[in-house]
């Protein structure tokens, strides 16, 4: 009997920081893999499993492991592990680092791993734009940003891609921080961007509100009266940082994967899914589900609409693979092998 054939050599790319940043993906780039993506989502090509959470309980912080395997165009799969600790500014880091490793989704083999700090905070600004294109009003011009972490940037940079705003507001509760993350924005965006010293003056009569702040505990700071009739809200801080009230003035209530917005402990909306307010007879729809045009999105410049985004280990490897094709085309990236 014939001894069986050799396993063929396996190889991977890997990604550093550099190598990102070496990539410089446009906005477009990034737009278009996450618009994909959430297509591919809502026309059930994919498989997304709820993340899960692991705290070490040795400092204020936890890792979030997020899963996936997104098909369509991709034909990959992934999984992302990325630590989310609140007091690494102290230590001159961000406050989310990340791996993300990517597998081919048919037999296994191990495709790339790539530092995916920032994919989660390129990822997370498109998904926030993207919901916004299908939900906001389109004649939107005035932004109200709450948190400067390093999402926000990505946030602001892609809506403002968008939307092109006559104004944009920022607050943290750090003044050193917000001044700085004004200041970088009105330089790469070219126009004015205003550090207002309260959460108040940075959403009232704002078109668009983004969430995401930085609590240690959940904190009411964000009053359900202060949001005009037709704003698009966006409320993704890991601790709640909204009243129980502002589901109850939503014409829509949207999320990304209700799997993962059910269950769990953190989110910006766990007490209204443990009230009721949020649940699968209230939900209007997963945004997957609107992009790819089997529910629609805004339907009226009167309806209020609230769009909760998790994090999908789904736009993380779109992201990662779009990353991986360009540094294929470019030759960045380093080839390591593997077996």
């Amino acid at each position: 009997m014939s001894a069986p054939d050799a396993m063929p050599p396996v190889y991977i790319s890997y990604f550093n920081r550099l190598d990102v940043e070496a990539l410089e993906l446009t906005d477009d780039e990034i737009l278009d893999a996450i618009e994909g993506s959430l297509a591919a989502q809502g026309r059930g090509e994919s498989v997304i499993e709820p993340r899960v959470h692991l705290e070490p309980g040795v400092a204020r912080g936890h890792f979030n492991v997020l899963r996936g395997s997104l098909g369509g165009e991709i034909d990959a799969a992934g999984v992302k592990v990325v630590g989310d600790f609140v007091d690494n500014y102290k230590k001159n880091l961000p406050s989310e680092l990340a791996v993300l490793t990517l597998f081919n989704r048919f037999d296994g083999r191990p495709i790339a791993i790539l530092d995916a700090s920032g994919i989660t905070d390129m990822r997370t600004g498109a998904v926030t734009a993207i919901g916004a294109k299908y939900l906001a009003r389109k004649s939107s011009k005035v932004l109200g940003h709450i948190g400067a972490r390093g999402t926000a940037y990505w946030n602001v940079r892609l809506l403002d891609r968008l939307f092109d705003f006559d104004e944009i507001r920022v607050h943290s509760r750090r003044p050193e921080s917000q001044n700085a993350f004004a200041d970088k924005l009105s330089r790469d965006l070219g126009k004015p961007v205003k550090a207002v010293d309260d959460w108040h003056s940075c959403v009232a009569d704002a078109d668009i509100i983004v969430e995401a702040s930085r609590l240690n505990e959940p904190t009411p700071m964000l009053k359900t009266e202060w949001i005009k009739p037709g704003a698009f809200v966006v409320p993704y801080g890991t601790m709640s940082a909204v009243e129980l009230s502002l589901t109850d003035i939503m014409s829509k209530l949207v999320v990304d994967d209700w799997g993962q917005c059910k269950g769990g402990k953190f989110g910006s909306l766990r007490a209204h899914v443990e009230a009721g307010k949020l649940s699968e007879a209230t939900l209007h729809a997963e945004m997957g589900e609107i992009v790819a045009g089997l529910k629609p999105g805004r339907q009226s410049d009167d309806e209020t609409i609230l769009f909760w985004h998790r994090g999908l280990s789904l736009s993380d490897i779109a992201l990662g693979h779009a990353m991986l094709k360009k540094g294929e085309r470019l030759g960045i990236g380093q080839r390591l092998r593997f077996a």
